[in-house]
């Protein structure tokens, strides 16, 4: 969580950049249109991921097997809407990177490593505590 409040004044900071170079090389207004547009888009592909996802999950269930998988997928395309949902073009970048399912292995893989590691530190459980 230390990288949390850097993250929350680095990230804004970026995109008022990239949102200033934009809008002096295509117009402000084009900025804003692209904004949201790629909002647009990309929620609707997320939750068309996410319906098609948690229909995998269902069937995995119906077999009698756990969705490890598919939990893994719902959350990079949980985490992938709410950077789709945010406005700026660095954070839709990273959103449809999360979204995308043949890019979205390489982040399965980075969420698999943080889980396992705060599984093993905490010996088996995740702890959730209320702030």
């Amino acid at each position: 969580m230390r990288w949390l409040v850097p993250a929350l004044i680095v990230v804004p900071a970026l995109e008022i950049g990239v949102f200033i170079w934009a809008g002096g090389w295509i117009g402000p207004w084009w900025v804003v249109a692209l904004i949201i547009l790629t909002g647009i888009i990309g929620i609707a592909f997320a939750r068309q991921q996410g319906i098609k996802v948690w229909k995998r999950a269902m069937e995995s269930m119906s077999r009698h097997q756990a969705p490890g998988n598919e939990i893994i997928d719902g959350i990079c395309i949980l985490i992938g809407a709410i950077f789709l949902f945010t406005p700026g073009f660095i954070t839709d970048v990273v959103g449809f990177l999360l979204v995308l399912p043949w890019t979205r292995g390489s982040f399965k893989v980075i969420v698999l490593n943080w889980l396992t590691y705060y599984m093993a530190k905490n010996r088996g459980k995740i702890i959730y505590r209320k702030w």
